[in-house]
């Protein structure tokens, strides 16, 4: 059950009526953590605005996707792994794909260098080594594409955090965190 009331569209004024009228325009629907994230006009711009800027990235829709999973599943948030496995379904990934992208892994090896990285910067908070970003760009990672990590993670520590705390209603297929789980690769 949501711990905040939801702003409907139908409640809502203004500027969030604005911004919900993009986000039904390019999703067809206002997504219960926009609803939620609705209490606060500014908070949801924000959060648009920094999502708009991590899809223009020089990382690809997938690779973008998988670091979304690894950061969802470290954080055990059940709302954006949904989200993102739908997603990522969506756009052709397969099943074998996307649990290895929860694990923080990959067949590719400057991917698996990426979300091996991703995961770590969640897990350590932040805190990685030297050793971890000389591997990082030993897998080929440039300075502009570890930013662009960054950036990707941040947006989805921001989700996780959001949704953990104000815990919306789910509007996809219900995916739980592996360890909570005995699914495996």
């Amino acid at each position: 059950m949501p711990r905040i009331r939801p702003i409907t569209p139908s409640e809502a004024q203004g500027k969030l009526k604005e911004l919900y009228g993009g986000i039904e325009k390019k999703m067809g629907k206002v997504l219960n953590i926009f609803q939620n994230m609705g209490n606060s006009a500014i908070t949801l711009q924000g959060f648009l605005n920094l999502s708009e800027a991590a899809n223009q990235t020089s990382l690809s829709p997938q690779l973008r996707e998988q670091i979304s999973l690894a950061v969802g599943e470290v954080n055990r948030c059940e709302y954006c792994l949904s989200a993102h496995t739908a997603l990522a379904k969506k756009a052709g990934m397969q099943e074998d794909v996307i649990a290895r992208a929860r694990h923080g892994e990959s067949l590719d090896q400057k991917e698996n260098a990426i979300l091996h990285f991703a995961k770590s910067m969640v897990e350590k908070r932040g805190q990685v080594t030297d050793q971890e970003v000389a591997s990082l760009k030993k897998a080929g990672v440039s300075d502009g594409e570890l930013v662009d990590i960054i950036l990707v993670v941040m947006v989805n520590l921001f989700t996780n955090y959001f949704n953990l705390i104000t815990n919306p209603t789910i509007d996809f297929p219900s995916v739980i965190p592996f360890s909570e789980t005995t699914a495996s690769l």
